[in-house]
Parts: structure tokens; sequence; C-alpha cells
């Protein structure tokens, strides 16, 4: 084979895993034994929860002890195949550390001593707890929170019928910032075309190693196959800064800074659609007054990117245009200014008009929406059971006493503001906390102000496969199945169009563990709640899903993941035109071949906002996208900046023992000349330490990254041992970040400035 450039990026990523589990050795905290598994020999179709991409995947049981894992082939965007953690997760099964039974708190928190209880104990001790917080402080004094995707839907049912308002995802630690952009913008969120850009602009998104793979696979595509260009923009020589075609050291926290000058360029260089800003966008004139003053001078003194580099970057930009694209990112809150930077990357990628076009941005087309432009009923749609009587919480969400965060509250919320309403009652105390598979003692910011919010809670629920650093804290911690154990309901995965998969179990169970749906629902039957929960398992459930089309069901479990109709963008004339001639009663298509004429946006003016009113009545001053300077560190601390890595998920998969061993530490990235002035070599101990916090962890000294700056992957440095492999192992970066919320989108702040010092 050749090993050139082309290759390498084709090929990345591009392997299946099928891994064997005979080195495991049966047993766990709650001891167990099973000497051969049990499940399907035969591929079955699941979903990947490695991460929160969740990829279809198919899997089955070889000779009783091995798991091939691979991916559905039906699923193309995915190509068929899964990464190193997807190829990883059957490892959990067999896991010592695993947890297999509920267990009880029998000492102080934190203090690692538990006991093993039955179901019927466990939920009797939630109702007992639970039922009197309620009984005395009211159903609004419990939060609950769980990562977004599969796991959030039962249990925030579970709260709403309990009356609690106050229902959380991990969106405010990870990306809230982008989706509240967009839904101030366009209304809805907003997806990337990345497999057909032609000039693609990136500020961090690491794709390469932070792995989405139909995203990834969509970048590699674009570079491998249509010579893509990629531009990024970031502290560090990241791995997809290795792949681009030019990279830029850019000052941490600054990257709005350039953004907002690549606008000033297509602005007053004269490069923008003024067609498509005329009929499709509101606020132009607002936001070009604005951007006049951010030249990219201007840019250039304060990131230190050149100006003729922005310039020339924006002239290539709009050459390319409309299938080009700028990346609006995912998981980072840079600074404060998190909303301005997110509508800036939005704004630059609506003024090439690059909106509904091949290799642009894009809105989902779920099945409402594919068959109003089909004329009839051409695809299926999912529906939600119908549940009578459901109670409305009385009580004011925690995080709703500043409006400007009026868009959090039905998307996420402010997931730190437990700890504020906690420690400080704002605007009351929690004093019950029920969680679902997540972690906020890594996820958040400032782990002290966690541990101490915990600590004044007089009850804390968590469900999770390990005993993860939360849950040491926690009172009461429920064993939930692994991925491949278990099953879920049929998911909405529409893009282009309409298109569904779901979760079906590989594996028989392993201990005494219990799909999340089915803690949440006996959950409710403790808390004599049960009538709000009217469907019997998850068949009945899925079958009231595809309103009873027992076809449709089989089909969709049959082949795992399934995609109805023809791709369509509204703009793009030859889909629109596939689209037309497929469905005879389809809309009426425009002059110009497209259906730019029906293209609505949710927004109060029906189209995209570059400025708004609605903004400006939230949050005063911010209606239109303005900088605003920033201080992240002091002038004698270095940056401080996280990322992702290809083979752990934030501070999920630490302690899973094939990720474990691939990647145990997360060495702190310094430049030589910083380095060197601190008397630091590669391999040396040291410690990193601000007004937050202190962490010691081992260096790495190289070029890739700015003198300025520090860099360690996010996850690492778990202080409970119940974590056996993940215990004290590298850099615990919530340990130095501030308890900062940043403006309009509630993000943690994950840039800081930290003192370095060899040990």
């Amino acid at each position: 084979m050749k090993l050139d450039r082309r290759t390498f990026i084709k090929g990345a990523g591009a392997s299946t895993a099928g891994c064997a589990l005979a080195s495991m050795l049966p047993g766990t905290l709650g001891a167990f034994e099973q000497p051969m598994l049990k499940g399907s020999d035969k591929a079955i179709h699941s979903i990947c929860e490695m991460c929160s991409t969740r990829c279809p995947i198919s899997a089955r049981i070889v000779n009783g002890k091995n798991v091939s894992i691979l991916g559905n082939q039906n699923a193309k965007s995915f190509g068929g195949a899964v990464c190193a953690r997807g190829g990883a997760g059957h490892s959990m099964l067999y896991d010592k550390q695993r947890l297999v039974k509920p267990i009880k708190r029998v000492g102080a928190r934190g203090e690692g001593k538990w006991q093993e209880i039955e179901w019927d104990e466990a939920y009797a001790m939630i109702a007992d707890k639970l039922g009197r917080i309620k009984q005395q402080f009211g159903p609004e004094a419990v939060a609950f929170s769980s990562k977004s995707g599969s796991n959030h839907k039962h249990l925030f049912h579970l709260a709403k019928a309990f009356g609690s308002p106050n229902t959380f995802t991990h969106g405010s630690t990870c990306p809230s910032g982008y989706k509240i952009a967009a839904l101030a913008m366009f209304g809805t969120k907003m997806k990337r075309d990345l497999g057909n850009s032609k000039y693609i602009i990136n500020f961090g998104h690491n794709l390469y190693e932070g792995i989405n793979m139909s995203e990834t696979r969509g970048l590699m595509k674009a570079q491998a196959d249509r010579g893509a260009k990629l531009v990024v923009f970031e502290p560090r020589f990241s791995i997809v800064a290795d792949k681009a075609s030019e990279w830029h050291a850019i000052k941490p926290g600054t990257d709005v800074t350039v953004a907002m000058a690549l606008c000033h360029v297509l602005i007053y260089d004269d490069l923008y659609d003024k067609a498509f800003i005329q009929r499709h966008v509101n606020g132009f004139d607002a936001f070009a007054k604005e951007m006049k003053a951010y030249t990219p001078e201007w840019a250039e003194s304060i990131s230190d990117v050149p100006a003729e580099d922005i310039r020339r970057i924006a002239h290539e930009l709009a050459a390319a245009a409309p299938h080009a694209v700028v990346d609006f990112g995912h998981r980072a809150s840079f600074t404060t200014e998190e909303f301005e930077l997110r509508r800036a990357l939005f704004a630059a990628n609506v003024l090439i008009g690059n909106i509904e076009r091949k290799g642009g941005l894009y809105a989902g087309k779920k099945a409402k929406t594919y068959n109003k432009f089909a004329g009839g009923d051409v695809t299926p749609g999912l529906s939600k059971p119908k549940v009578n009587g459901m109670p409305k919480p009385t009580a004011a969400r925690i995080d709703s006493v500043d409006k400007q965060f009026a868009m959090l509250w039905s998307n996420g919320g402010i997931y730190q503001s437990i700890l504020d309403a906690t420690l400080e009652n704002k605007p009351y105390k929690i004093r019950g906390w029920v969680m679902s598979r997540t972690n906020p003692m890594q996820t958040m910011t400032d782990r002290a102000r966690v541990v101490k919010a915990i600590e004044a809670m007089e009850f804390v629920v968590s469900c999770d496969v390990y005993v993860s650093e939360t849950a040491a804290y926690a009172d009461l911690v429920l064993p939930e199945s692994t991925y491949l154990e278990r099953d879920e309901e049929i998911f909405d995965k529409s893009g282009k169009n309409p298109a569904y998969y779901v979760r079906q179990p590989v594996v028989e169970t392993i201990g005494d563990t219990r799909p999340s749906w089915q803690i949440w629902k006996q959950t409710a039957d403790a808390l004599g709640l049960g009538q709000f929960f009217p469907w019997e398992n998850m068949d009945t459930l899925q079958l009231l899903q595809v309103k009873k089309d027992v076809p449709l069901l089989q089909r969709i479990k049959q082949e795992g993941y399934v995609s109805f109709g023809t791709p369509l963008m509204l703009r793009e004339p030859a889909m629109v035109a596939k689209f037309a001639a497929t469905y005879p009663n389809a809309h009426a298509v425009d002059a110009d071949g497209t259906y730019a004429s029906a293209m609505k946006f949710k927004t109060p003016s029906g189209k995209i906002e570059l400025s708004s009113d609605k903004v400006e009545a939230m949050a005063p001053g911010r209606g239109v996208i303005k900088y605003r300077e920033v201080t992240l560190k002091k002038a004698d601390e270095l940056f401080f900046i996280q990322g992702k890595t290809a083979i752990h998920t934030n501070g999920a998969t630490h302690n899973v023992p094939f990720l474990a061993n691939l990647m145990s530490d997360n060495a702190v990235w310094l430049h030589p000349l910083t380095a060197g002035l601190l008397g630091i070599q590669s391999g040396d101990a040291i410690r990193l330490h601000n007004d937050v916090g202190s962490e010691e962890g081992t260096a790495l000294v190289t070029p890739g990254i700015r003198p300025d700056t520090v860099f360690a992957y996010m996850g690492f440095g778990s202080k409970n041992k119940e974590l056996a492999r993940a215990y004290g192992k590298g850099v615990h970066c919530g340990n130095l970040l501030p308890h900062v919320t940043a403006p309009v989108v509630g993000m943690n702040l994950h840039t800081t400035g930290v003192k370095v010092e060899k040990i």
C-alpha cells in the first residue's frame, strides 16, 4: 500500500473492531460468576454508547466468550465502522470493577464504604427519602440530571410526574453554546454537510480525536475525495491541525475576533451573497454596522493571526461558496463570550449563502417536514405516547431567575445551577439529586464546589455502570445494564431525510442490573406514580411509537437503521429535482429549481436573524453580535486549555479496561521555550495550580503548542478508589477550572490560567 497523506486521511478510522473477552476475569464489586456469555451468535443491530454520538452497530457473540462489534452497514454515512471506543465497549461486560447490584452508602460520603442491597430495598429507600423531601420542601427541592440522549427521557418523565421542574442534561458542560446560538439565529439546530464541502474553516473542532463517526468520515471524504482545503485555528497542533492545509496557532480565547474579521471582509470586500441575505435574513444592516470595526488588523492585534491571512482566507471561502463551511464547533467554552463566538461562526456561513446547500449547513428533515414537502405521508413518523393527567410543576426552575437564559429552560438547563441553589439557596435550596449516567465531578468546573454541594444534600441517587467519581459520593447507586445488554425505544436519526434506529440487547444481562427505563419506571411505582408510566415494557412503548405499525417496527428491529425517502436540501437544485420527480404531489418547485420560497425559520421574523429583538429583550445589549474583552488568566500564569482524545469520552470511559490500557494518563503539553525557562523536561513530574486547585501530572514537551499555553486531555485524574484503573492517574482538569457561567448559553468556562512548576 502507498502510505501517502491521501491514503492516511481516507483510511483513518475506517476499520472495524471485533475483540476477545477471554482474558477478562469474572467477578465485580457485586461479585458475579458467568463463565460463558449468553445471547445471540447472529448479528443483532443496535446502538453504541461509548460516546454521545451513538453510532449504529451490529454485534454478536462468538464462541460464547468473544463479542464482535462492527458498524451497521445500513447506516451509510457512518461507513459501517466503529471507532476505538466503540470496539472496546464489550470489555465492560466481565469487568471486575463493574457495578452489578444496587449498593447503599454505609460510611461517610466519598469514604468508599458500601453495602449490597436488593432492588426492592433500593426502591423503598428512594420512595422514603424523596417522599420526605417532597412533603417538607416541595417536589422542586429535588433535581434530576442525566447525560442527554437515551438516558434522560425516562428520568425526566419521572421528574415531571414527581412534580419537579428541575431537570438538567450535560449541555452546559458540553454542547449548549452552539445549540443556543443556532436557536437564536435559526430557531432550530443546524447540521454540517462536511462530506460535500470544498473549503472548511475549523476553530478547534477536532473531529480526528473527538470522533463523531458520521462527521469525521465526512471530513475525511471532503479532504481525500474532494480535495477540500481545511484551515484550522487552534492554540495547539492537534490531530485535525496536523491534517489541515494550514494551521494558525491562535491565542486562546480570541477565536471570536478572527470569526468577526472574516465577517468584516465578506461584507466590506463585497463578497457576501446579497440575494440570499435580502431574501432570507433579518437584521443584516445592524450586524454589518457592528462588523465594520472588526478588521483583520484589529483581529491580528488580539489573536496573533496575521491580517493578510485572515483576508486571504475570507476571499478563498467566498470563492468556494456555497459549497464551503465555517464549522461552528462542538464541546467548547473558550471564554464567557461563547454566545458571540458561535453566532459569529454561524454568521459567516449565512454571509456566503451556504444554508441548505451541499457542503454547507442544513436543518434536519424529520418526517413531518419531509412529508409536507412531499405532499403526503410518504415516510412514517414516530408518535409520543399519551399520558393522561401528568401534573405540571408549580415551582419555577432554579435557573429561571435570570431571563437571559430563557432558551436553556427547555434545552437542558444550566447544569451547574444545582450547585448555586444548594449552597446559596438561589432561588431555593436543592436537597435531593437523582442522576443517570452523568459525572459532574469530572465534567463540571471547580470539583471542590461539586463535592461541597453534594455533601450539603440530604439524599443523592446515582444510576451508572461503574461507581463513577460522582457516584462515589451518592447515598445509593443503581446498576444500569451496559448498552450490549439492554433495549430502548426507537430514536429519530433524521438528517437530509427521515431515519430511525433502535438499541437491542446482544448479550443476556450479567449480574442484577437493569436498563434505566425500567429502573425509573419501577421507581415511579415505588413513589405511587406508576399511572404515569402506562407502558408495560419496552415492546409496548416501541409499538406505541410506531402507532401500532407492526411491520414498521419489525423492519426497524431487523435492519437496525432505516432511512426513508431521498435526501433533500431545500436550495440544492439537483436534490430538489430528484425529490420532486420521486413524489407526484410534491410541493411546486421555484423557477430557480429550489424550494427557497418555502424555506422558513422558527424565529420571530421567520428568517435567519443576524441581529435579534428576541435576544435583546432576553439579554439587553446582546441583540447584535459584539466583541467584549475578557480576562482568562493572571499576567504571571499560562493559559490552560483542554480537549478530547480519540480513545476516551471526557469523564466516562477512563476505567473501561481496554481503553484504560490504551491510555491511562494525560501528560501536560508545554512548549520547549516555556519548559526550558521552568527547567522541565518530558517525563518530569510537574504541578499545575491556581486559585481554584492544584494538580500533579507529567510533562510532555512539544513544539506543537503556543509558548503561553499548556494543554491536557479532559477526564483523567479520578479521585475515587472504586475506579481502580483511573484513580489518581493524570491531571483532573475540573479541579483547576473556575466556577463561571457564560451569559445567555449558560456554559461552564473551560479556559483559565495556571502556574506550572517542576516537582
